[in-house]
């Protein structure tokens, strides 16, 4: 099957700074690929650089199988969503205008996140922080996207509303979804995903299966320890 997202040999960075140096990586239709990985390794730059929010360096993101080097909002037009660490609700809005806003099928999020169903006319800057991803990631897959790629669900919240988030991801991933997640819970993630990426310094460390990464959670533990 040919990888819907992939980058190849992809360097990323930030003015002289270089972040990310020769990614390899593939996202199939049907998958959770977690991106794990210690804080500053360049997980959330991948994504950008995924999403069109960032240009490579060198290498190449192909998109179902073609070079793609168009920005994010262009991607996100398109078959792609992304969900940034930051909450992505119009504050000053009630619930159900942010689903109208987004451009999503309303009735398929509400019926994703029933918690929703209550709040329709609730402001969103009111809402809890766990209401405010479910609000988010709610509206991204209610867009009926091919790919999601989402930074850190779980930041901030409380372990049964992340729970809830990614039970919503690892179903739509088995409609046919593909997901490329960072999440900081390692064990959380591995629970809900197919294959693995551990980066370190803008590297990868690691992948494999998640049941590959299950076995050999000391070494992961390890990568996040040795930021050196």
């Amino acid at each position: 099957m040919t990888a819907i997202l992939s980058a190849h040999e992809l360097h990323l960075g930030y003015g002289s700074a270089p972040v990310i140096n020769g990614l390899n990586l593939t996202l199939k239709a049907g998958e959770v690929v977690a991106l794990l990985g210690p804080n500053g390794a360049g997980k959330t730059t991948t994504l950008l650089g995924l999403a069109g929010a960032l240009p490579a360096r060198q290498g190449e993101v192909r998109v179902n199988g073609r070079v793609s080097k168009a920005p994010v909002y262009r991607r996100c037009r398109r078959d792609m969503a992304f969900v940034t660490e930051e909450r992505s609700v119009i504050s000053s809005m009630s619930v159900h205008e942010n689903l109208r806003v987004g451009r999503c099928d309303a009735d398929f999020a509400l019926d994703l996140f029933p918690e929703l169903k209550a709040l329709l006319r609730r402001k969103a800057g009111l809402l809890s922080g766990g209401e405010q991803q479910m609000l988010t990631l709610a509206r991204a897959l209610a867009r009926k996207p091919k790919v999601l790629l989402a930074d850190e669900l779980s930041l901030g919240l409380a372990p049964l509303v992340v729970e809830r988030l990614l039970q919503a991801v690892r179903a739509a991933a088995d409609e046919g979804l593909a997901v490329l997640l960072v999440e900081q819970h390692v064990r959380k993630a591995l629970a809900k995903a197919d294959r693995v990426y551990v980066l370190r310094h803008g590297a990868v460390a690691f992948t494999g299966t998640a049941a590959d990464a299950a076995e050999n959670l000391q070494t992961i533990e390890e990568l996040y320890l040795a930021t050196a």
